[in-house]
């Protein structure tokens, strides 16, 4: 199997959203559902494991660019791990229009969210960075990201710019807690269930380049702007998903 030119491009393009904005995983797998007719259980391990490509691709620019707190960064990783592979663990056991529901509602929450948000409420709170917290948002962010096969930014960043951390480092969070959740829920996905591989290698490759344009454009074009734009995108996405759930009801 073979992605199809239009589907690379959606991919591509999804890979740029995730070096940019962070967000962008999660239209990788209805793109796959809708687009390339792939079943949702195939479609969300293959997802994951692609994942610690882009994640490591955007950390590396990210970090070179000084926008990681690593001091954040290992503890929500530490709480993602486990996280990661609970949700994996879980996956077999959820039906297919389950997790679809779920995974529309995801897009939407994260959508409305980026619209809501004031650019004026960026005042970091310092309480943070203690251990607890930082924790328990990894692993909520692992196991959400391993059962909707979206890669950890949609409900991380949500959470931290609730808790009013400044947007570009948000992101730049999400970036890295890609991998450790990619690399727990290919675990749990291995030893569970299954992983098409080519189909992981495919989505990586298609992938990478615009996670690599994505990180790089971040860090000179308005971030305001380009969450404005993808947020109405997911929005757009999330309600064509449950259109279609509830016409096959």
């Amino acid at each position: 199997m073979f992605l199809t030119p239009l589907l690379t491009t959606v991919v591509f393009f999804v890979g740029l959203l995730i070096g940019s904005v962070g967000i962008g995983g999660v239209l990788l797998v209805p793109a796959l559902k809708f687009m390339g007719g792939i079943d949702l259980h195939s479609a969300i391990p293959a997802c994951m494991l692609s994942y610690m490509v882009t994640g490591s691709v955007g950390a590396f620019i990210y970090a070179r660019h000084g926008t990681i707190n690593w001091s954040m960064a290992i503890k929500v990783c530490a709480g993602a791990l486990p996280g990661a592979y609970l949700g994996a663990y879980f996956l077999p056991f959820f039906r297919a229009d389950v997790l679809e529901v779920l995974i529309a509602v995801l897009i939407l929450a994260s959508g409305a969210n980026s619209l809501l948000r004031k650019a004026s409420d960026q005042q970091f709170t310092p309480h943070i960075e203690n251990n607890t917290p930082l924790l328990v948002i990894g692993l909520v962010a692992g196991i959400g990201s391993s059962l909707s096969g979206t890669g950890g930014p949609l409900l991380l960043i949500p959470i931290l710019i609730w808790f009013k951390v400044p947007v570009l480092i948000a992101i730049g969070l999400s970036q890295v807690i890609q991998i450790p959740i990619s690399a727990a829920a290919s675990v749990g996905n291995f030893l569970h269930g299954d992983i098409d591989i080519k189909l992981a290698a495919m989505l990586a490759l298609a992938m990478v380049g615009g996670s690599l344009v994505g990180a790089k454009l971040v860090h000179s074009l308005p971030v305001d702007s380009l969450k404005t734009l993808v947020a109405w995108l997911l929005i757009s996405v999330a309600m064509a998903m449950l259109v279609r759930f509830y016409l096959h009801v």
